[in-house]
């Protein structure tokens, strides 16, 4: 029963889509079930409810599932089986699923065989219940209590802007430069390792990062770093590997957990993907910090991709500097072995909506991904292997971090989004765990987080306002990315929670926030 469902009333007769949690059966009103889907994959989304199971993607919105045993405190909900199904509900204008052990069926009963509830029925709180039908005999649910008793008061939420406030504002304007968080005077670029090796590109010329193919479609006799097309949002993408441009060990090999990373294209140019093993960070660094590759070296072949070679941490660090020019170079040679016109990636329709573009810093976190307006974060750095404790500080500070002379507190995001701890292995490897640091107006803040997913470009279309699930989540969390699975491409549908800047810089209002009762 996947499709949209529009019916309640018959011949009097009111319908029912019945449900079975455990020992219970209970009704459903008819009229409020849009439709009834297997279990999809879901996204956990913090500072939800315990009955809570996470965000599922269901005609392009984000919509939030409840584990309806645990809703009814009818203890920690079963493991899902072949029969477990999800209920999507209208509520307050915004779907909602129900977790289920399995659907039973459609029931219609007259009004006068609907029996009020007088007394707990079953063990449930008769406020949820709205009565019992003789004919199942099952319990009819009160489905806006219900949901409205896990979700908390909306009040705030009607208060709070949709929006995206401060920074999101100008992320469409401001995050195409990739300068509007540090000033002019620093180049942002994007840092990711190749064969243990470290490049880079500016900011400003990176579209999004992508989950490396599970396949990638080679052209024949073509170079061996020309590695093909990739099939993305209905484009073929062509693809070079680095390894094989700079004749690095194991060209050949593809490695789960690798990414692509997407150059912007140019006036007249068409976007080029680059196969990279692991996006490291992002650093703004002083353009006199960026040398042109030196004259002796220029001269040879295998040097003419570079722009640069960067000096970080000190001069302790040679980042060398891709050119994107060449990069589409390499893309129009992949589309003329294709037999296209030379453009390197031909549409099949547009790939991106009518509407304005933002651009995101993407982060991971506790399985999900998280995002932040580029025009928001300044850089992203390493994990430091040991952090100042600050004092008297509330529990979601984990310390304190000098970063060029200033001092900048530390945001553990598990603590503040009240995530389960790190595992011991993930807690040992902190080369992998990054630091975005988020500024404006002099304030900055570092948030600890898992690891960097990269940067992505999300037509204005495909964000909404997040489902509000709770007083703090409303306040950290406003809108979400709801994207397409691109074909061929591994990781499957993509729900980003997008965070609000402004409330992280806001420690003093962060405090008393999450001390308050969800």
């Amino acid at each position: 029963m996947a499709q949209d469902v529009a019916l309640g009333v018959a011949d009097g007769a009111l319908a029912f889509v019945t449900v079975a949690v455990g020992d219970l059966r209970l009704a459903l009103p008819l009229v409020a079930v849009r439709a009834v889907i297997r279990l999809p994959e879901l996204v956990r989304i913090p500072l939800g409810p315990p009955s809570l199971d996470g965000l599922a993607q269901w005609h392009g919105e984000a919509v939030p599932v409840l584990d309806l045993a645990k809703a009814l405190g009818r203890g920690d909900g079963a493991v899902a089986t072949r029969e477990t199904r999800v209920v999507l509900v209208g509520h307050r204008g915004q779907p909602v699923g129900l977790r289920v052990d399995a659907m039973a069926g459609i029931l219609r009963s007259d009004p006068d065989r609907i029996d009020p509830v007088t007394q707990e029925e079953g063990g449930l709180d008769p406020a949820m219940l709205d009565g019992v039908v003789r004919d199942g005999p099952v319990t009819i649910l009160k489905l806006d209590a219900l949901i409205d008793r896990q979700f908390g008061d909306r009040t705030e939420a009607e208060r709070t802007d949709r929006g995206s406030g401060g920074f999101g504002r100008a992320a469409a304007g401001e995050a195409g430069t990739g300068k509007a968080a540090a000033g002019p005077d620093r180049q942002a670029l994007l840092v990711f390792e190749v064969a243990g090796q470290e490049f880079a590109l500016p900011v400003d010329r990176v579209r999004e990062v992508l989950p490396a193919p599970r396949e990638v479609a080679r052209m024949a006799r073509a170079k061996a770093h020309l590695l093909g097309v990739m099939a993305v949002r209905d484009r073929l993408l062509p693809l070079v590997g680095l390894r094989a441009l700079f004749g690095l060990e194991d060209a050949g090999g593809q490695g789960a957990g690798r990414r692509v990373v997407v150059v912007r294209s140019g006036a007249g140019e068409a976007p080029v993907g680059v196969l990279v093993d692991e996006v490291r960070e992002i650093l703004r660094l002083d353009p006199a910090l960026i040398d042109p590759v030196p004259p002796l070296l220029a001269r040879e072949p295998e040097f003419e991709d570079l722009d640069g070679i960067a000096r970080a941490d000190g001069g302790r660090r040679l980042v060398s500097v891709l050119s994107a020019e060449r990069l589409f170079r390499h893309g129009a040679a992949i589309g003329a072995e294709a037999g296209g016109e030379g453009n390197g990636m031909e549409p099949a329709q547009p790939a991106e909506g009518s509407g304005n573009m933002e651009r995101f810093v993407v982060f991971r976190l506790a399985g999900a991904e998280y995002g932040l307006p580029v025009s928001a974060v300044r850089e992203v750095l390493r994990r430091p292997d040991s952090i100042t404790p600050l004092p008297n500080a509330p529990d979601f500070v984990a310390g304190v971090l000098t970063l060029r002379g200033e001092v900048l507190p530390l945001i553990d995001q598990r603590r503040l989004l009240n995530l389960p701890a790190a595992a011991a292995s993930l807690s040992a490897g902190l080369e992998r765990g990054r630091v975005v640091v988020v500024g404006r107006d002099g304030l900055l803040v570092g948030l600890l987080v898992d690891g960097l997913s990269g940067l992505l470009t999300v037509p204005a279309e495909r964000i909404g306002p997040a489902p509000a699930v709770s007083a703090a989540q409303r306040r950290l969390i406003r809108r979400v990315a709801t994207l397409d699975a691109a074909r061929d491409v591994a990781g499957g549908t993509r729900l980003i929670l997008l965070m609000d800047a402004d409330s992280l810089l806001d420690m003093d209002r962060l405090a008393d926030l999450l001390v308050t009762p969800q």
